[in-house]
C-alpha cells in the first residue's frame, strides 16, 4: 500500500489489465456468438401437416429462403390445430402453422407474414384458403408457371375476414 492507501502501482495496471482482458474476451464471446444469434432471432413458424404433402414442404422451403425457422409437425390432419387457433374450416387449406402467437392457413406468403409480425394486428391470423396455383408452395414447374389471382385474407376473432393483400 502507498501513502494514500491506495494498492501499489503495479497492481492496479493488473487490475485494469484484467478488466480489459475480461472486456475484450466478452465483446469476442458476443461477435462469435452473432452468427447464431442471428438465426435464433429469426421468426419460428411451427407448421401442421400430412407427411405425404409436396406443397406444403414447398411451403415450408419459400419460409426458409425467406429467413424463417420451422418446426414441422407431421399429422394424420391439421384440423384440431386450426380450430385450437379459431379458424373456422371455411378458412382451411392442406397445412396450418404458428408464428408469434398468429394463426397462418395455408399458402401464405412470406411477405405477408413479415407484415403480420409488425403490424401486430388483433386478429386470429392470416388464411389463404384452398391451394390457389401460384401461391407460395404452388408454383413448382409442374404449373407451368400458372398464376392463379388469390387474396392473403386477416382472420378476426369472431369468425369473419377481410382482405389483407391481393395477388393478381
Amino acid at each position: 500500500m502507498n501513502r494514500a492507501g491506495a494498492p501499489p502501482r503495479e497492481s492496479r495496471r493488473c487490475g485494469v489489465w484484467t478488466r480489459r482482458r475480461w472486456l475484450a474476451a466478452a465483446i469476442a464471446a458476443g461477435v462469435a456468438s452473432g452468427a447464431g444469434a442471428s438465426s435464433a432471432a429469426q421468426p419460428l413458424v411451427e407448421v401442421w401437416k400430412s407427411p405425404s404433402c409436396g406443397c406444403c414442404g414447398d411451403w415450408i422451403q419459400h419460409l426458409k429462403a425467406s429467413g424463417f425457422q420451422v418446426k414441422v409437425n407431421d399429422v394424420a390432419t391439421a384440423v384440431p390445430v386450426r380450430a385450437r387457433m379459431g379458424v373456422a374450416d371455411r378458412y382451411g387449406s392442406c397445412h396450418t402453422a404458428v408464428v408469434g402467437g398468429y394463426a397462418l392457413e395455408g399458402h401464405v406468403p412470406a411477405r405477408e407474414i413479415r407484415r403480420l409480425l409488425r403490424d401486430k394486428p388483433a386478429a386470429v391470423g392470416l388464411a389463404v384458403p384452398g391451394m390457389p396455383i401460384g401461391s407460395p408452395g404452388m408454383d413448382g414447374p409442374v404449373y407451368k408457371g400458372r398464376r392463379d389471382p388469390y387474396d392473403v385474407l386477416l382472420l378476426d376473432r369472431s369468425g369473419g375476414a377481410k382482405v389483407y393483400a391481393q395477388y393478381r
